[in-house]
C-alpha cells in the first residue's frame, strides 16, 4: 500500500509544518534526473529513468536509492535538487525541514564533498530566500560502509557545523551494522556539539532501539519494533524522545506488511513523541500532506490530532531555542484561524 488516494484535505494541505525524516537524495523526482542526466550527456528517457525508481523489497529499495544518486554527479547537480526540495516543501505548508545528506555514499564515490556541500548551501540560500523555507543538514552515514567510514562523516559534519549543518545520523543496513559499533564516533560527535539522531527499529529489533538510545541519539528514526518491548515503549514515552516515523516508506519497502500493522496509533495512544515524515518522497510516490492524510484515512485521527503531530515536528527540531520559539509562535498562529 502506498499514500492515499484521496487528495490530502485543505485543512491538511495548509496546515504548518515541519519534517525532520528527509533524505535530498530520495526527494529527487523522476523528471529532475532526466534533466541531471541529460546534463551530463547522457540521452536518458523518462521511462528509462523511471525504471531506476523500482524496488520490491528493503534490500532492492537501498539499491534503487544507490541508482538515483549515483546520477548526482557535482556541486550544480545538488544546488538544483535542494532548490527543487525546498519548492516542493513550500508547496506542502512545510515552514521548517531538517534533511539527510548521504555524504558517506559522497565519500565512497569519491566525489569532491567540498565543492558539492559548497553547491548545497546555494540551492538552501537560494531556497530559503526565494520560498520563505528555513533547512537544516544533517549528514548521514551509511553504518555498513563501517566505522572509519562514519568518523569521516563526522568529522566533515563538524568542518561545517557553523553553516547550517545541526547533526549527524546513520542509515543503511541496520542487519549488518548495529549501533553498539558506532559508540565512539557518537561521542566524537556530542562532544562537538552535533545534535544527534539515528535510524533504529526499521529492519532490526527493538534491541537496535536500545542500541540508539546508549548512543544518546535524541531522535529515533522509523522505530516500528519499539513494540516489541514494552519497557521500551515506556522509555520512549517517559523521556519524550521523538519517533521519526514514515508510514508510507514502511509499506512501500515491506518491513511493514500492511498500514493496520503500522504502530503509529498504538504509539500515539500510549503517550510517545511521534512525528510524521516521508523518507525518500520520490521513491515512495509521497508527500508529506499525503502522510497526514494517510494518518488520518487508516487511524481514525482528528484534525486536533493531526494539530498535534505537527506542533509535535517543531518541538522535535533541532533548532536552536530561539528559532524554536519562533516556529511555533508562527504555527500556534495559524492553527488558531
Amino acid at each position: 500500500m502506498s499514500a492515499p488516494d484521496r487528495p490530502p484535505s485543505a485543512f491538511i494541505q495548509h496546515l504548518p509544518k515541519a519534517e525532520l525524516h528527509l533524505h535530498l537524495e530520495g526527494t529527487v523526482e523522476p523528471a529532475t534526473l532526466v534533466e541531471l542526466r541529460q546534463r551530463h550527456g547522457d540521452h536518458a528517457t523518462l521511462a528509462t529513468t523511471e525504471s531506476l525508481y523500482r524496488y520490491t523489497d528493503f534490500q532492492t529499495f537501498l539499491m534503487a536509492f544507490k541508482e538515483v544518486s549515483a546520477h548526482l554527479r557535482g556541486p550544480d547537480d545538488y544546488e538544483l535538487i535542494t532548490y527543487r526540495l525546498m519548492q516542493r516543501l513550500k508547496d506542502e505548508s512545510v515552514l521548517h525541514a531538517e534533511v539527510y545528506v548521504a555524504v558517506g555514499v559522497s565519500l565512497f564515490r569519491k566525489q569532491d564533498f567540498a565543492a558539492i556541500f559548497e553547491g548545497l548551501e546555494r540551492g538552501r540560500s537560494r531556497g530559503a530566500r526565494d520560498f520563505g523555507v528555513s533547512l537544516l543538514w544533517i549528514f548521514d552515514a551509511t553504518r555498513h560502509f563501517g566505522v572509519e567510514a562514519a568518523q569521516q562523516v563526522f568529522e566533515l559534519a563538524v568542518r561545517y557545523q557553523d553553516r547550517n549543518v545541526v547533526g549527524v545520523g546513520i542509515g543503511g543496513d541496520e542487519q549488518k551494522a548495529p549501533p553498539e559499533l558506532f559508540r565512539s564516533v557518537y561521542g566524537y560527535a556530542e562532544d562537538n556539539g552535533l545534535r544527534l539522531t539515528a535510524h533504529a527499529g526499521e529492519t532490526a529489533s527493538a534491541e537496535s532501539i536500545w542500541g540508539a538510545l546508549n548512543l544518546h541519539a535524541e531522535r529515533i528514526g522509523h522505530g516500528l519494533t519499539a513494540g516489541q518491548d514494552p519497557d521500551l515503549i515506556d522509555e520512549l514515552g517517559q523521556r519524550q524522545i521523538p519517533m521519526e516515523l514514515c508510514i508510507t516508506s514502511n509499506l512501500r519497502t515491506g518491513v511493514c506488511k500492511s498500514v493496520s500493522e503500522h504502530p503509529t496509533k498504538s504509539y500515539f495512544d500510549q503517550g510517545m513523541m511521534i512525528t510524521l515524515n516521508t523518507d525518500d518522497p520520490a521513491l515512495f510516490g509521497t508527500t508529506l500532506s499525503r502522510e497526514y492524510q494517510l494518518a488520518q484515512d487508516a487511524f481514525g485521527f482528528t484534525d486536533e490530532h493531526l494539530r498535534e503531530l505537527a506542533r509535535n515536528s517543531f518541538e522535535a527540531s533541532f533548532l536552536p531555542a530561539e528559532k524554536k520559539v519562533e516556529f511555533l509562535g508562527l504555527f500556534d498562529a495559524a492553527a488558531a484561524r
